[in-house]
């Protein structure tokens, strides 16, 4: 185990973050683990410490926020794989009226030429889930269909709705029949059930529930995700760092019981989207030096707005998981790309004599 990572997140918490787990993995065993920090540190906006501050574990949930992006991708790839769908058929096909050039493939790329998001609570503030999903289904596009890459939770709420329509079950369900099922996942999902291993989030007043706790804990951070019921294509995946583990070894190991090797070969593949600062293949993205630092530009992964983060690199036959709460007690700290860099600086140092 290296003491180094140990010492990497004790420099960030409770700085950056509350609380902090990172496993790095080459050829599948773990080689190094580090956990620190509280599951709840702060009972307010402007930093109150909470009067119960129970302590992170290696086994502690975390809210994944866009890293749930890549089980909506291997959902839809699996999908595709049965026949289900086609990448490049029109999602108009499950969603009348929609764009003909809208297609799976440019949903998984963010070139669907829809907008980055859309606040669906504060538009319809006392409808239902059921209406504020249709809702989102009908947003207009804004920029050109098959043009820049333009990152939208919109294109990706759509995705999931796709997944859904195709594969005749709700998104949660799908994500546990392909999923955390085939893989063992017991911790992963939509909707934790208890909040008692959950990494609290942000201080959200208009939440306030009849223990008069206004910290998220326990349901998702997203507000578009929420809205919806906490069950979408962009975000509202639960995990442990453990489970996050298993699901990107799967991915490098080229797919296991989720996927074909080929549909990972896909997923992992340039798709050709222009304007970003890195490559992007479906639903994930390629040398995002954001999250692989020095890795470089063969590994890949995806990042989450609460401070979470999953990256593969298969020549380095390496796999890395950082889960943190950046956004408790408010979102807006600094250091959290510094902190991804350096786990995977270290990475890089373990993964080296493996090559």
């Amino acid at each position: 185990m290296s003491d180094r990572l140990d010492a990497i997140l004790a420099d960030a918490v409770p700085r950056v973050c509350p609380a902090a787990v990172a496993l790095i993995a080459v050829d599948g065993s773990v080689v190094a683990t580090a956990a620190t920090g509280e599951l709840v540190r702060y009972a307010d906006a402007a930093g109150t410490l909470a009067a119960e501050r129970p302590p992170v574990h290696r086994d502690s949930i975390f809210d994944l926020a866009s890293v749930s992006k890549l089980f909506t991708t291997v959902v839809l790839l699996s999908l595709a794989e049965e026949g289900r769908l086609g990448l490049d058929e029109p999602v108009a096909a499950w969603i009348p009226g929609r764009d003909l050039r809208i297609t799976p493939r440019r949903l998984l790329t963010h070139t669907a030429g829809l907008p980055p998001t859309r606040r669906i609570d504060h538009e319809l503030p006392g409808a239902d889930h059921a209406t504020r999903m249709a809702a989102m289904l009908e947003t207009p596009v804004t920029h050109p269909v098959g043009g820049s890459y333009l990152y939208s939770d919109v294109g990706m709420v759509i995705a999931g709705r796709v997944a859904e329509l195709a594969g005749g079950a709700p998104l949660d369900a799908l994500v546990r029949a392909r999923i955390t099922d085939v893989l063992g996942l017991p911790d992963t999902g939509y909707r934790p059930a208890s909040p008692s291993r959950i990494a609290a989030t942000e201080w959200k007043p208009e939440r306030r529930g009849p223990d008069e706790h206004v910290c998220v804990r326990g349901e998702v951070h997203d507000e578009t995700a929420y809205a919806l019921g906490g069950v979408a294509g962009h975000a509202g995946v639960f995990a442990t760092a453990g489970d996050l583990l298993a699901f990107g070894e799967a991915l490098r190991l080229g797919g296991g019981p989720m996927l074909r090797p080929e549909s990972v070969a896909e997923m992992v593949r340039d798709q050709g989207a222009e304007g970003a600062a890195f490559r992007h293949g479906l639903g994930v993205r390629l040398g995002d030096p954001g999250i692989v630092g020095p890795l470089g530009a063969a590994a890949y992964g995806h990042s989450g707005f609460t401070g979470t983060s999953l990256v593969v690199d298969p020549g380095r036959r390496l796999t890395v998981v950082l889960l943190t709460n950046a956004v408790h007690p408010v979102r807006g700290g600094e250091g959290i790309g510094e902190l991804r860099r350096a786990v995977a600086a270290e990475a890089l140092r373990l993964a080296a004599p493996a090559l």
